[in-house]
């Protein structure tokens, strides 16, 4: 389990240095810290994810993103003898957007592992391995990357950029995915991102956006 992160979050590192003190079976903690100019750019740590890995399969995902009952656990049996380069969950289940005052993302401060109430949650059904849902071989992701050849994508950036590095993924797979009846992925959707300096024209733009299409 890597996750790239930024010293400066302390929060974050703390949260972290939690999940690190359980010991889970068949489970290893790796905790890599990036210059948040790095952070800003999506692609720079995948990149870096999918180079090193010595996984037969690695999942790129987002951390709003739950591996709930039986998700993980369900696939070595469903990517056995599968050849296909680039897969995605046939169905996840989100959340409307939730505003920051919603229970959900107000818990409890002291650190302890949660259950969610799937109540809040609803049936989707994505039609392409999108930023949060792409599986891909390990053989692939070691000798590709994650768009390591087109280092417009890996460059630093001074504030959060855009991310299309999934497209661009897929376009070089040449395949939008393959979809699995993977259970139990779960999604939590934000009104507000927290990449986006709050309170900012940019800030409320962004909000705004993500309601139109909601």
């Amino acid at each position: 389990m890597t996750v790239f992160h930024s010293v400066e979050d302390t929060d974050t590192v703390a949260l972290l240095q939690f999940f690190e003190s359980i010991d889970t079976p068949n489970v290893k903690w790796n905790w890599q810290h990036l210059p948040k100019e790095h952070l800003f750019r999506r692609g720079i740590g995948r990149n870096q994810a999918a180079l090193n890995t010595t996984a037969d399969w690695i999942w790129f995902t987002d951390c709003d993103v739950i591996f709930h009952d039986q998700c993980l656990d369900s696939l070595p049996a469903l990517l056995s003898g599968r050849g296909e380069s680039l897969f995605f969950p046939r169905q996840e289940r989100i959340t409307p957007l939730l505003g920051s005052a919603h229970e959900m993302l107000n818990v409890t401060s002291s650190k302890e592992v949660l259950d969610i109430d799937t109540t809040h949650f609803d049936v989707h059904y994505p039609d392409r391995a999108t930023g949060p849902l792409q599986i891909t071989r390990g053989a692939v992701a070691r000798k590709l990357g994650y768009c390591n050849d087109l280092k417009c994508y890996l460059e630093p950036a001074d504030h959060w950029c855009k991310a299309r590095e999934d497209r661009i993924f897929r376009w070089i797979l040449e395949t939008e995915g393959t979809p699995l009846d993977i259970p139990s992925v779960y999604r939590i959707r934000h009104a507000v991102k927290g990449r986006y300096t709050q309170d900012t024209l940019h800030s409320r733009v962004r909000t705004k956006i993500r309601q139109l299409q909601k």
